[in-house]
């Protein structure tokens, strides 16, 4: 099912839309990745970099050994009883759902949960660094 690019990637920053991704803010949530897991903004690793552009892109979450993975079949991964053939019953796709069968609301709210979390471990790394 082909899936709408626009629908991809976060939405919203501090219920403010974000628009286009740019390098600069990519580079913004590396340093803020960096800092909560307590090392200086200047130690900015190549994880955090591609961390921060997953985020911010909508790439998937997993690495790509693990997405090859995941995109094979579910017969050849498992074949729960050898030789039975079964069949997979169409399902209608949706506009308001992606592939995992999530509304865009689900998506919004996991987003809102996501970012309520990255600020709050943001300010811990703040905190901790402030105190050393």
């Amino acid at each position: 099912m082909n899936t709408n690019p626009q629908k991809q990637g976060i939405l919203t920053e501090k219920a403010t839309g974000i628009g286009t991704v740019t390098r600069q803010m990519v580079r913004e949530r590396a340093v803020e990745l960096a800092v909560i897991n307590g090392r200086s903004a200047q130690d900015v690793s190549k994880s955090d970099w591609e961390q921060a552009k997953r985020e911010l892109t909508g790439e998937a979450e997993i690495d790509p050994k693990t997405a090859l993975l995941e995109a094979a079949p579910e017969a050849e991964r498992w074949d729960p009883l050898p030789g039975s053939t079964g069949h997979k019953a169409p399902t209608a796709p949706s506009d308001d759902e992606d592939d995992e069968g999530r509304s865009d609301n689900e998506k919004l709210v996991e987003q809102g949960i996501a970012e309520a979390e990255h600020d709050q471990m943001l300010q811990a790394g703040k905190v901790a660094t402030q105190k050393t």
